[in-house]
């Protein structure tokens, strides 16, 4: 099985943005451990971050092409704001859990709502990184 582990704007921020809502671990720290977690699971996954909405829709394109069996996706400030990542998800189909690393509805109004839960079997929200380890094994166990 492959996972494409897709990350929005931002992401690449983790330990120096807001430490106190996102963490102190790095952008690096969270690859390392999504890796290694896999590795442990069997499973071979992407890693991917973008700034840019549509590098997100192409990534969640190319997941489909490459026959992925799931994708977890963080798309940030995009959950909020982003019909076409919405759209991307559902015309691949591929099973997809929904991450964040802050408990979003614990946050500002707008935060709380999420395009994207529209097309995910499940999400998971304010377990930091191992939030990641969760939605993996969500889509493993699945």
């Amino acid at each position: 099985m492959k996972i494409y582990v897709i990350n929005g704007p931002n992401l690449n921020m983790l330990g120096i943005r807001e430490p106190h809502i996102y963490g102190s671990e790095s952008y690096g720290t969270l690859c390392e451990r999504v890796k290694a977690h896999c590795e442990a699971r069997g499973v071979e996954c992407v890693i991917f971050q973008s700034n840019y909405e549509g590098a997100i829709v192409e990534k969640i394109h190319e997941a489909y092409f490459e026959g992925t069996g799931g994708i977890v996706i963080n798309p940030a400030a995009y959950t909020h704001t982003s019909v076409a990542i919405l759209d991307a998800l559902k015309a691949v189909g591929i099973p997809t859990v929904e991450v964040h690393l802050s408990k979003i509805e614990s946050r500002e109004d707008f935060r709380q709502i999420s395009y994207v839960k529209a097309a995910a079997i499940a999400t998971v929200s304010g377990r930091g990184i191992d939030g990641y380890l969760d939605a993996i094994d969500i889509l493993i166990d699945n």
